[in-house]
């Protein structure tokens, strides 16, 4: 009954930003992460400035200004999670890689554990184990198994599970999300653009054999956009919606992309990696769950 056209918005533009980033990392193997992502964080960061000047997202120019010193750790962290997620995403299939994404809230409870000492309801610790066995399992069946793409995947899961704990800790003058990831693309830009020549990326993309096609350059196009439409239909949407209601449709959503997927995209499963991939998202689920009843003994 609380299904509106954000939600479906959100659904839509989800399964559209995967799969056109998959698109152009998998299929047409343009595979230098810092030209790729540099590009999609300068469109996000453009994008941002003009609704910004036009009146149409709100951010205060006084609290950017005094936190971009210290919301640098969290730019970091960003820049690692997008760069990492972008060499996985080329060697991993989507439902893999939505899979394997969960256990960076595995990392989150570890570091809070560690930090608050925080202590787990058993419904959390048992969604957490479910979500941590399925990861643990996927990779010793995997019939197409990649080193470097779970390599890579390990890597974005530690640097997003770094940067939720840090969301949660740092107390950059009460940022919002839309002010965080204006900074986080700003920093990215910078950052990704100095670490494009040293890494090879510049002259390897000047030789990519698709430089020149319409379907590469409407496919960066559209990536872009779909990036930073992204992150603004989510944040339009959990300012209405619980956190329930949230987590269960971006659940659904991850489903429908994983289901899609398979059909758009090349996907060798079996049987262990099918029930890996039912038995993560029962833990997700059971997450979902867990949450809700945190938010109501606090409440």
């Amino acid at each position: 009954m609380w299904l509106k056209g954000p939600e479906l918005c959100l659904t839509l533009v989800f399964i559209a930003s995967y799969f056109t980033n998959k698109y152009v990392l998998s299929l047409l193997k343009f595979t230098y992460p810092t030209i790729f992502q540099g590009w999609q964080t300068f469109v996000g960061s453009m994008f941002l400035q003009i609704a910004w000047k036009l009146g149409r997202v709100e951010m205060r120019s006084n609290v950017l200004w005094s936190a971009k010193v210290s919301w640098i750790p969290g730019a970091l962290l960003f820049v690692g999670n997008i760069y990492a997620g972008s060499r996985a995403l080329s060697k991993l299939p989507i439902p893999f890689f939505l899979l394997l994404q969960n256990t960076s809230e595995v990392i989150v409870s570890i570091f809070l554990k560690i930090i608050r000492k925080e202590k787990l309801s058993l419904i959390k610790f048992l969604s957490e184990l479910m979500i941590l066995i399925a990861a643990v399992i996927l990779p010793l069946n995997d019939p197409q198994f990649d080193p470097g793409g779970y390599f890579w995947v390990v890597m974005h899961c530690v640097c997003a599970g770094g940067y939720k704990v840090f969301q949660k800790l740092s107390k950059s003058y009460s940022l919002s999300k839309l002010e965080q990831q204006f900074l986080n693309y700003l920093y990215s830009v910078v950052i990704l653009i100095l670490a494009a020549h040293p890494s090879g990326d510049a002259f390897g993309a000047l030789e990519f054999p698709h430089l020149n096609s319409y379907r590469f350059h409407s496919s960066c196009c559209a990536s872009g956009i779909l990036g930073v439409s992204l992150m603004l239909v989510s944040v339009k949407v959990k300012s209405y919606l619980s956190a329930e209601q949230y987590g269960i449709w971006i659940l659904l959503t991850k489903v429908l992309t994983a289901c899609l997927s398979l059909v758009v995209f090349e996907t060798l499963l079996n049987v262990p990696t099918s029930c890996c991939l039912m038995f993560g998202a029962l833990g997700e689920a059971l997450l979902v769950y867990a949450e809700r009843n945190g938010a109501e003994i606090k409440g």
